[in-house]
């Protein structure tokens, strides 16, 4: 039942893993950002945080900066890939939700007051498969005659690496599928999957161009060093493009956010304090 006694301030904490790197830390915020300029989230307070690396601005100086601002009901975005990262069950954990595996994440436990309600990460998207064939569309010319090669995180955990296995099958098909290629395949940096797949799949199909697909939120040192290194002396196509920038990634953190809001609503039968 709706009234004053029972009004709360919503917050909104999107919480992503961090870099060194300038430069992907700035695509991440300007996507949060542009999500958080929609006239839906006005007058909502929104935090963007990171689980390591960014200095002042970690998850738990997400939490005190909301609060410190009145929120009394938080919805946290976890703006990861795949729901095999062991990170997004590590936040979980650190915010006192129950674990998915028996790996201890070692963020400890947030101190906090708000009611927190975690959301979920991007994981078999259908528009993120657009955003990936889109991607790598410049690198077909025949794609009848070309194979993908999606290259993912992974775990070797087993209940995350059954997540990542599932989430980089589906979406190897999706993109498969609308660029019309002839197969997709699919490797995890961890375990090494990566130059294995592609010796195997051009020993059985040496006809076939192979286009790999970095499954990356960012451009960083994964994207620019790893796979290249792990591919290192094999013949393919690749031009290292990851989902952000893009208006694709500001959509879903918008929509999340707003989702988000109304599972507050629903939730609590409350009026919002500006």
């Amino acid at each position: 039942m709706e009234g004053r006694n029972h009004a709360m301030k919503p917050g909104i904490l999107v919480i992503s893993h961090g870099s060194r790197e300038a430069a992907w830390v700035q695509l991440v915020d300007e996507a949060v950002a542009a999500a958080a300029a929609s006239p839906r989230l006005s007058g909502v307070p929104i935090m963007s945080s990171f689980l390591e690396i960014v200095e002042g601005r970690l998850i738990q100086d997400g939490i005190d900066e909301l609060e410190r601002q009145g929120v009394t009901d938080m919805f946290v975005v976890p703006l990861f890939v795949s729901s095999g990262s062991t990170h997004v069950d590590e936040i979980g954990q650190a915010f006192g939700f129950p674990w998915v595996s028996d790996l201890e994440g070692d963020l400890g436990t947030f101190r906090v007051k708000a009611t927190i309600h975690y959301g979920l990460p991007i994981d078999d998207d259908p528009q993120i498969a657009e955003l990936l064939a889109s991607n790598i569309a410049p690198l077909s010319t025949k794609p009848e005659s070309e194979a993908l090669l999606l290259i993912g995180h992974g775990s070797k955990e087993k209940v995350f690496h059954e997540r990542w296995q599932e989430g980089l099958k589906k979406l190897g098909e999706r993109v498969r599928a609308l660029g019309g290629y002839k197969r997709a395949e699919y490797a995890m940096l961890l375990p090494d999957q990566a130059a294995g797949k592609l010796a195997a799949m051009q020993a059985a199909n040496p006809q076939e161009a192979v286009i790999v697909v970095p499954l990356f939120l960012s451009q960083g040192y994964f994207t620019n060093h790893v796979i290249p290194n792990r591919l290192n002396g094999f013949v393919y196509r690749y031009n290292g493009k990851a989902m952000l920038p893009n208006a694709v990634i500001e959509l879903w953190l918008e929509h999340q956010m707003i989702d988000g809001l109304q599972r507050l609503r629903e939730e609590k039968h409350v009026t919002f304090t500006e």
